[in-house]
């Protein structure tokens, strides 16, 4: 069995790219967002999923946690793809979003870290009319792709787990797909 986390900010593609290649490929796809707005909702901390970035880190770090339980328990059995964020910008600072208390738990394979232009993200972003998002200028979405490289080399470091980086630029999204489908293959 293999775990993959797959991640990216918001309007790099990280998840357009992740349902095309579930497609083609025999993983569970689990959510860790989804799985935390649920613990929130359950415990009427937030209304809606874009509400959780806006917690406390303190509250945001008890989700993990019981979030990383949660997924844990369902990866025993089959191949299970995580789709999650590997940092969190808050009001605080960048959290990481796979603490060692949640990477001990999924030990995972591989990290797949899902990145484009700041430019192309920030365009993206500008014409999603499905989330509320902050605005932010290139270079701090640039800043945040850099954060997350480094965050998941050092969950890597702690794992064992090898990181791929896939450009999703724009119009290429079919080789793209293809990059993410060979290495879920291996």
């Amino acid at each position: 069995m293999k775990l993959v986390v797959s991640t990216g900010i918001p309007g790099s593609g990280s998840t357009t790219v992740l349902e095309k290649a579930l497609q083609e490929v025999d993983y569970l796809h689990i959510n860790y967002g989804d799985i935390m707005t649920e613990i929130a909702i359950e415990k009427e901390l937030v209304e809606d999923r874009d509400s959780l970035r806006k917690l406390s880190s303190d509250v945001q770090k008890e989700i993990q946690k019981e979030a990383g339980i949660k997924i844990k328990e369902k990866s025993k059995s089959q191949n299970v793809i995580v789709d999650t964020h590997c940092t969190i910008n808050t009001p605080d600072g960048y959290l990481p979003g796979l603490p060692i208390w949640v990477l001990e738990g999924l030990s995972p394979d591989c990290f797949i870290l899902i990145e484009a232009n700041p430019d192309e993200i920030l365009y993206r972003r500008l014409n999603d009319d499905s989330r509320v998002r902050d605005i932010e200028k290139a270079k701090d979405i640039q800043l945040h792709q850099e954060m997350n490289r480094a965050a998941s080399m050092a969950y890597a470091t702690l794992t064992g787990a090898t990181v791929k980086i896939i450009n999703n630029h724009d119009n290429h999204l079919n080789s793209t797909v293809k990059n993410f489908v060979d290495l879920l293959k291996d």
